[in-house]
């Protein structure tokens, strides 16, 4: 990897400590909480964001200075080579679009990969983008394969509560209230670009059900012949505690006995700001070979 850098933000769940081994550049997604700035995995925990929702903070996410991303590239091409950066999905921060237009003053050494994934689906292409530079691909050409390879994943995410896609506008104050007393936990999925509505259900139970479904579908369609060729893999997720994820795990490696399951991380926070607590995701991603 001596010649091509890969860079990416927090929002893969990559942990500085863990992008230290893999020798790779995580920029931490700042927050701002009551007013004051915090930066994910260097001044704010895990933990201690969940306290903050749990003290009905006002949280919102930010997108990284524009300082902070070039200086990290300067840093890096003054060592040689070329950069591959993978942020989050374009469709879900604007700091994707501010940095393909940073990029452009680079000359071609710096090529950021819009290929709209967060979360445990970008650690993926994280990955994949060690092994392929690993085996010598230039950074131009590691861009276009995760490009091409870019829809080649899901994820489907079970809530708790409603309260913070209420409180983040993304559901009326009278859709909340109907949907706590009607004790709704919705499943949303992530196809690309959006977090999606998929189906309403009203255990964890019938939750977990539908994401399995909802996995055993793609892997019988659209994709179908990845399976069958072993290209890909099953991770998990979630929100605050890991008990729920650790018996999904279970039922999950029951379900697909012949698909690896590779991660099993906490959510991204960005994410998780408009979730909240007690959340549960499933994803599933190519592997590039």
């Amino acid at each position: 990897m001596a010649n091509v850098r890969i860079v990416t933000d927090s929002n893969s769940g990559i942990t500085q400590a863990e992008a230290e081994k893999l020798g790779i550049s995580v920029i931490p997604m700042p927050f701002l909480i009551d007013g004051e700035e915090f930066f994910e995995d260097i001044n704010l925990t895990q933990a201690q964001f969940y306290e903050h929702l749990k003290n009905d903070a006002n949280v919102s996410t930010s997108q990284p200075a524009v300082g902070s991303v070039t200086e990290l590239w300067d840093k890096l091409l003054k060592e040689g080579g070329e950069i591959v950066h993978i942020p989050m999905s374009s469709g879900l921060s604007e700091s994707c679009h501010t940095a393909e237009s940073l990029s452009k003053e680079y000359g071609g050494k710096v090529q950021v990969v819009d290929n709209q994934r967060i979360s445990i689906t970008q650690k993926q292409s994280v990955y994949d983008a060690i092994e392929l530079a690993k085996q010598g691909k230039s950074a131009v050409e590691i861009k276009e394969i995760l490009l091409k390879t870019k829809f080649d994943s899901s994820i489907y995410i079970s809530l708790d509560t409603l309260k913070y896609l209420k409180k983040g506008g993304r559901i009326t104050p009278a859709a909340a209230l109907i949907g706590t007393i009607l004790r709704i936990k919705p499943v949303l999925q992530i196809q690309g670009e959006k977090l999606d509505a998929f189906k309403k259900v009203n255990t964890l139970k019938k939750a977990k059900e539908v994401m399995i479904n909802a996995i055993r579908s793609d892997f019988e369609t659209r994709f179908k012949s990845l399976v069958e060729s072993g290209e890909m893999q099953l991770s998990i997720a979630y929100t605050a505690d890991d008990t729920e994820a650790k018996i999904f795990a279970g039922e999950i490696k029951e379900a697909f006995p012949n698909v690896p399951l590779c991660f099993i991380d906490p959510l991204s926070l960005s994410v998780s700001c408009h979730i909240g607590p007690g959340a549960l995701a499933v994803a599933c991603s190519r592997i590039v070979k």
